[in-house]
């Protein structure tokens, strides 16, 4: 009686969760370590990846630093800052919101409107939500003029700057210089909302010949391995 209760109290749940579109999972609850997960950040399946990434990336050695373009108000760099505490992470960001640049691009494809403001942020607000800042280097500019002088190899690199130019821009910067057993981070790669992720990642992967893993987090992440 009490397992069949337990259903009906999961069956009801979970439709009312799913008509409200909260989605949650508990995955890998028979994995034999300790995974620390906020259970706090709005995209569990997002997050809980990350964390198993860094996992991978830890425990085979994976040289190299990480990085962020597209941060925002910090939110997501501050999980990749905790979980690669012992890397430099590079903060890439105009941190006043969308460049006029990339906006004719996203236009004349009907991409986007380009119109949300992402310019409620600062380097200073970013930084005080790392919990190791030191360890953090801020990039405040124009993508990719801004990483001119940057010569660095990367293990782990998130690409959440919603436009197709600079996500595109992204992936011809970053792939070459990530080391082999890294991974990439593409956010919105299924949001119909900026349709210009899902085309910058086909038409890179293509050029390339290289495959990609969607993800059904809430904004429809695409991961590129290396």
């Amino acid at each position: 009686m009490v397992k069949y209760l337990a259903k009906s109290i999961n069956y009801i749940a979970g439709n009312l969760m799913n008509a409200c579109h909260i989605f949650m999972s508990e995955s890998l609850v028979n994995l034999n370590r300790e995974r620390i997960i906020d259970r706090n950040y709005f995209d569990y399946i997002r997050l809980a990846t990350l964390e198993l990434i860094s996992y991978e990336i830890g425990k085979n050695a994976v040289p190299g630093h990480v990085a962020e373009l597209g941060v925002y108000q910090g939110k997501f760099a501050r999980y990749i800052n905790q979980y690669f505490r012992d890397r430099k992470l590079y903060l890439f960001d105009t941190f006043e919101g969308f460049d006029s640049r990339d906006l004719s691009t996203e236009r004349n494809n009907a991409y986007s409107g380009g119109v949300q403001d992402f310019s409620g942020t600062s380097i200073a607000s970013v930084l005080a939500k790392m919990p190791f800042p030191a360890n953090c280097i801020p990039v405040k500019g124009f993508f990719p003029e801004s990483a001119a002088q940057i010569d660095e190899r990367f293990a782990f690199v998130s690409l959440d700057a919603d436009l197709f130019d600079p996500i595109y821009n992204g992936l011809l910067y970053f792939y070459p210089k990530l080391s082999k057993g890294g991974y990439i981070f593409v956010h919105d790669f299924n949001n119909e909302g900026y349709k210009g992720a899902r085309k910058a990642v086909e038409q890179f992967c293509l050029e390339q010949n290289l495959g990609f893993m969607p993800l059904p987090d809430s904004g429809g992440s695409a991961i590129i391995a290396k």
